[in-house]
């Protein structure tokens, strides 16, 4: 893969001279249809060994292109940075809107290519591809435009370049540490990057690995590779590209949707309710300030029919809260600025940091209900989330989110009466809209798709709580009680890495 880039290619002044201008035009020209058009964004991913110009190479971009278009990103290797949060989180957050380009310095390959220094074994390195496929597959899939560039110096050139760069006082302070230890172990490094990058070398995503020996050269090569991809990407509109054939979910053998299985009736009155939820919150609360509370972060997700409690539910626990431990996002229809991005970026933004809760009052499964039964998303929009959100939820898990996901259910029945009655009550009103009057005639849909939704993303990470709500005394307790145990669980795993890590220093 590296070979053909250690040939010494070099370009004379005469070819700089002739081929940069309209190249330079070229694509600026194509990057002003992209921001007019914006339809996808595009992502140019800056990789390669140290000192081999990623840094000259994005100032050279932003010379040829317009920069008020064009943000860069450098991460560092550090795999939980932002108070905790996934370590995707950082790259979600660099995601450009559409119309719009990013450069990202290493990118999401920066600790994997890094931990080579730390012979990283191959069972690690093949997870950390496959997340990075899976990562990549979705952002084609939300029309980015991904570009992954490597920039190559052979061992020879690489020492000749920090040498020269450490002997200049005005260029010394580039030449860091880990560089010389990335040269000292220049073949170990090298293998680790090379089986990487063929296992992340996706049709959809491939690698260009460009030799960075002669600048000029490096500068043509780059800009022409990113000239013929943008050309093609101006000539293909990204709905054209989504257009693919999905295969159809499958009905129950037996007939019987999961939800129709649900318990929705439950003895509880009002005066044990009232005793329960008094020692249940303070439960909550104690557990909200649990040392071992301050190393992880709880996102709460509710879902379900309208009128079915969620509201009351979520007051029920905040209730219990510090108001500055947590946040409540209600989720209703995308801005312009969430269209602009991929469709889980909204969802990533409110991730908690550590010690903190984030509520949503609905969540990333409206892509798999109301977007797919009022025709938003797409088939294979809809299709694919299923896995994109398990994707998501396994990556909140692995950094020490516990993920608890409610599903509320009422009847019919149940829920006229609850519309009726906040038609009637003054300071419910705002609770009722025509949509859930409307929503009421595609109520065997909606159970058909949470049924779907239901047995494709319960998982033992972030499983469903399915809650029987047509009495919501019922409902609350149960779902404080859930939220207790799911935290208690958490703080106990917690407690037991804490314990690993500790025999294995000793």
């Amino acid at each position: 893969m590296f070979e053909a880039a250690e040939l010494g290619h070099h370009i004379d002044k005469a070819t700089w001279k002739a081929e940069e201008p309209p190249l330079r035009e070229a694509l600026l020209d194509l990057q002003y249809q992209m921001h007019e058009r914006a339809e996808r964004s595009v992502v140019i991913l800056l990789a390669g060994v140290p000192t081999a110009g990623k840094g000259e190479m994005a100032n050279k971009l932003m010379e040829w292109m317009d920069p008020r278009h064009i943000a860069t990103h450098a991460f560092s290797t550090h795999p939980l940075d932002d108070a905790g949060r996934p370590e995707m989180y950082r790259f979600w957050r660099s995601l450009p809107p559409k119309g719009q380009i990013s450069i990202l310095f290493g990118g999401w390959y920066a600790g994997p290519i890094w931990a080579g220094e730390h012979q990283q074994d191959a069972a690690t390195l093949q997870r950390e591809a496959e997340k990075i496929a899976r990562f990549e597959r979705m952002l084609a899939s939300e029309g980015v435009l991904l570009l992954k560039f490597w920039l190559h110096l052979s061992a020879p050139e690489l020492k000749k370049r920090m040498q020269k760069l450490s002997d200049n006082p005005l260029t010394a302070w580039r030449v860091a540490d880990e560089d010389h230890a990335y040269l000292k172990h220049y073949p170990r490094n090298l293998d680790s990057a090379r089986k990487l990058l063929m296992a992340t070398n996706l049709a959809l995503a491939p690698w260009r690995v460009v030799e960075s020996v002669d600048e000029n050269f490096r500068a043509l090569t780059v800009g022409r590779q990113l000239k013929d991809a943008l050309s093609h990407h101006v000539a293909r509109s990204a709905e054209a590209e989504n257009r693919v054939e999905a295969p159809p979910l499958l009905p129950p053998v037996d007939g019987l949707r999961l939800l129709d299985t649900l318990k929705l009736n439950h003895e509880l009155d009002k005066h044990d309710y009232q005793q329960q939820l008094e020692a249940l919150q303070g439960r909550l609360n104690g557990l909200s300030r649990d040392p071992g509370f301050a190393k992880m972060a709880v996102v709460v997700a509710f879902e379900g029919m309208d009128a079915a409690g969620k509201g009351g539910a979520i007051r029920r626990i905040t209730g219990a809260l510090d108001v500055r431990q947590y946040r409540v996002v209600p989720i209703a229809a995308p801005t312009d600025e969430e269209k602009a991005q991929p469709w889980l970026w909204r969802f990533w933004r409110h991730v908690p940091a550590r010690g903190r809760f984030t509520v949503f009052d609905r969540t990333w499964y409206g892509r798999v209900l109301v977007e797919r039964i009022e025709g938003f998303a797409s088939v294979p929009e809809w299709m694919r989330a299923y896995n994109e959100i398990n994707d998501f939820e396994m990556q909140l898990d692995a950094a020490g989110v516990v993920v608890v996901k409610f599903w509320l259910s009422i009847d019919q029945d149940e829920q006229l009466k609850r519309f009726q009655s906040r038609e009637e009550i003054g300071y419910k009103r705002f609770k009722i809209t025509d949509d859930d009057w409307r929503n009421r005639e595609k109520w065997s849909q909606y159970v058909e798709a949470a049924s779907d939704m239901i047995e494709r993303t319960s998982t033992p990470h972030a499983p469903w709580h399915l809650i029987g709500a047509n009495n919501k005394y019922h409902a609350r307790i149960n779902v404080l009680q859930t939220l207790c145990d799911a935290i208690e669980a958490g703080l106990a795993r917690q407690a037991g890495a804490v314990t690993r890590t500790s025999h294995k220093k000793k």
